[in-house]
C-alpha cells in the first residue's frame, strides 16, 4: 500500500453520517452547553464547501459545517461529471486556470479518490467541415494539454498520451458515427468522475472523520458580531453557532450572506440520454456544432449506461434552488446530435435532462483577472462586465466582508481542493487561528479509496466499486445478513436495497430526495425515479 494511505485511512463507521450523529452534534454547538466558539463554521454542503471543512478539520481546527439543504443539493451534483485538465484554458491562454486543473485532477486521480475518479478517452473526430488547419490546431492543443500532464506529473498510467487515429480507429471507438466524409480524429485522455454528488457525500464523510460536524437541514439566516444565526429546517427551532472565524462557500447563493460578492451565474444543461441511442460508444465525444464555428457538443457515456449530451451557457438572472432545462436548449442539442450522426435520435431514446448554475465571477478586475486565493485587495467595484458568461474565467478568489466573514467564490468542481485551501488559509489569517499542521488534503484519501490495483481486486460488480471503493464490501455484508435486500430496487435501476441502506446508514441521507437524486442519480430519469421511490422511502423508514 502506499505511504501516503497507510496513516490517514479513515476507519469505517467513524465517517458515518446519520439522523442521529446530526442531532446530536447540532445540540452541541447550538444548545445550552455551547459556551465556546468553535474554529470555523463553514457554510454550504457542495464541493468547495465540504472540501473546506475538511481542509480545516484535517488541520485540526474545530470545525463545523451547515447546508441549508441536502449534500451537493446546488451546483455541484449538475456538472459534466468530468474531472478537467484544463485544455479549454490552455487554448485560450488563461495558462495558470489550466495548471491548476491539470495539477487538481492529478491528485484526485492519484491519491483522494481512484475509486471516483478514472482516466476516461475523449475523441475528437475529423467530420466533414473540419478543416485540415483546424484539425492540426486541435491536435496540437492535445499536445499542449498532454506537456500539461507531464509537468504536474501526472503518469501516462492514470492518462495515456494523446494519439492520431485513422477512419477506422475513429469508428472502432464511435461505431455510430458517419463513415463517408470521416478523416480521422485525435483521443485524448481526461478524468471523469463516477458522480459528482457522490464526490461531495466522500469529502464531507472524510470531514466528519476527522472531526467535523457536519449538519444538513441547518439555513445560515443571517451573519453577525456574535455568530451565525441558524434555523433548523427540520424542526423550524433557530439558533446561533459561535464562530472564530466563518466561511461562506455557497456558490451561486452566496450573494445572500455577502451582498459584497458579484457574481454572473451562467446556466447549463444536460440531455440525458439511454445508451442505446449510440451503440457501442467507447469513448466521449467532442463534436463542432453545426452551422457554429467555435461551440462543440459534447458526448459523455457513463458508467450507469446512460450518455450525457451537453452543454449550453446561457447567463442567468433568476436563481433557482433546482434550475430548470428549457425545452429549446433540449431540443436543439438533440437536433444538433441527429444533424451530426446523419439521422434524427429516436424520441424514446431521450430520458431527461437537467441544468446547473455556474458561480461565475462577474468580470476580470482591473488589475488582471481575479486572483486565485487570497487576495484583501479585490473590491467588487472594479468589475466589468464582459457580454458573455463563456468569457468569464473559471478561476476563483477570497473576497473578507462584515463580521470577519470569508467567501471563496467562482472556481470549478474540479479545483474545489484549492478553493478550500485558499479558503481555510484566509481564514486562519483573518482570525489568528492556530492549526495544528499545514494543509494535507492534497494526498489525503477520501473513505473509500484504494490504490487501483487494489479497487480492480474487490469482488464486486464494476458501477458499485465505483461508486463505494473499499466500502462496497460493506455494502456486500449488508446482503449478506439480508439476501432479499441484494435485489435491484427496481428493474434495471443497477441499485440494491443494501445500498440504498448503506446510503441511511453511513451516507448522511434523510429523506427519499436524498436517495434518489443525490446518493444516486436514478432521479435524472422521471420514470425510474417513480418506480423506485417506494424502496427509498422503504430505507427510510426502516433505518431512522
Amino acid at each position: 500500500m502506499p505511504s501516503h494511505l497507510a496513516p490517514t485511512r479513515p476507519a469505517f463507521g467513524d465517517a458515518s453520517l446519520t439522523a442521529a450523529r446530526r442531532a446530536r452534534e447540532l445540540e452541541q454547538v447550538v444548545g445550552a452547553g455551547a459556551t465556546e466558539p468553535i474554529d470555523v463554521l463553514v457554510i454550504g454542503g457542495g464541493a468547495t464547501g465540504a472540501g473546506t471543512a475538511l481542509d480545516a478539520a484535517s488541520r485540526g481546527l474545530h470545525t463545523v459545517l451547515i447546508e441549508a439543504q441536502d449534500l451537493a443539493f446546488g451546483t455541484s451534483r449538475w456538472s459534466s461529471k468530468l474531472a478537467h485538465g484544463g485544455l479549454r484554458y490552455l487554448a485560450t491562454g488563461d495558462i495558470a486556470v489550466a495548471h491548476e486543473s491539470a495539477t487538481e485532477r492529478g491528485h484526485l486521480l492519484r491519491h483522494i479518490a481512484p475509486h471516483l475518479v478514472h482516466g476516461t478517452p475523449m475523441l475528437l473526430p475529423f467530420l466533414p467541415g473540419v478543416s485540415m488547419k483546424k484539425a492540426r490546431l486541435m491536435g496540437l492543443g492535445f499536445v499542449g494539454g498532454d506537456l500539461l500532464r507531464r509537468a504536474v506529473r501526472t503518469p501516462s498510467s492514470e492518462l495515456p498520451r494523446p494519439r492520431h487515429l485513422d477512419a477506422a480507429g475513429v469508428l472502432a471507438l464511435a461505431p455510430s458515427l458517419p463513415a463517408q466524409g470521416l478523416d480521422g480524429g485525435y483521443v485524448m485522455y481526461d478524468g471523469q468522475l463516477t458522480d459528482d454528488a457522490r464526490l461531495v457525500v466522500g469529502i464531507a464523510r472524510t470531514a466528519a472523520f476527522h472531526g467535523a460536524a457536519v449538519l444538513t437541514r441547518v439555513r445560515a439566516t443571517a451573519v453577525g458580531p456574535d455568530g451565525v444565526a441558524i434555523t433548523d429546517t427540520l424542526t423550524g427551532e433557530t439558533g446561533v453557532i459561535k464562530a472564530r472565524s466563518v466561511i461562506n462557500a455557497t456558490g451561486v447563493w452566496g450573494a445572500a450572506l455577502a451582498p459584497e460578492l458579484e457574481l454572473r451565474p451562467s446556466r447549463g444543461t444536460h440531455v440525458v440520454l439511454d445508451g442505446a441511442a449510440l451503440p457501442g460508444l467507447g469513448a466521449s465525444l467532442t463534436l463542432p456544432y453545426p452551422g457554429e464555428r467555435n461551440r462543440y457538443l459534447l458526448v459523455l457515456p457513463q458508467l450507469d449506461g446512460r450518455i450525457y449530451l451537453g452543454l449550453t451557457d446561457e447567463a442567468v438572472e433568476e436563481i433557482e434552488d433546482v434550475p430548470t432545462p428549457l425545452q429549446w436548449e433540449i431540443d436543439e442539442m438533440v437536433a444538433a446530435l441527429g444533424t451530426l450522426l446523419g439521422k434524427a435520435v429516436d424520441p424514446a431514446h431521450v430520458l431527461g435532462a437537467y441544468a446547473g448554475l455556474r458561480p461565475l465571477l462577474a468580470a476580470p478586475r482591473k488589475h488582471g483577472r481575479a486572483a486565485s486565493g487570497p487576495d484583501p485587495s479585490t473590491s467588487p467595484g472594479d468589475a466589468v462586465a464582459p457580454t458573455a458568461t463563456a468569457d468569464l474565467s473559471r478561476n476563483h478568489t477570497i473576497v473578507r466582508g462584515d463580521h470577519g466573514l470569508v467567501s471563496v467564490v467562482g472556481g470549478k468542481l474540479t479545483t474545489y481542493r484549492r478553493m478550500a485551501q485558499d479558503a481555510v488559509d484566509a481564514a486562519i489569517d483573518h482570525s489568528g487561528l492556530t492549526p495544528s499542521g499545514p494543509c494535507r488534503t492534497a494526498t489525503l484519501p477520501l473513505v473509500g479509496a484504494a490504490p487501483r490495483a487494489q479497487l480492480a481486486a474487490l469482488p464486486f460488480p464494476r458501477l458499485r466499486v465505483a461508486r463505494f471503493g473499499t466500502e462496497a464490501a460493506v455494502v456486500a455484508a449488508i446482503e449478506r445478513a439480508d439476501p432479499d435486500l441484494a435485489d435491484e430496487i427496481t428493474p434495471g435501476a443497477g441499485i440494491s436495497h443494501a445500498e440504498l441502506r448503506f446510503a441511511v446508514q453511513h451516507e448522511g441521507a434523510l429523506d427519499a430526495g436524498d436517495l434518489l437524486d443525490r446518493r444516486f442519480r436514478i432521479g435524472l430519469v422521471a420514470n425510474q425515479r417513480a418506480a423506485a421511490l417506494p424502496a427509498a422511502e422503504a430505507a427510510i423508514r426502516d433505518e431512522q
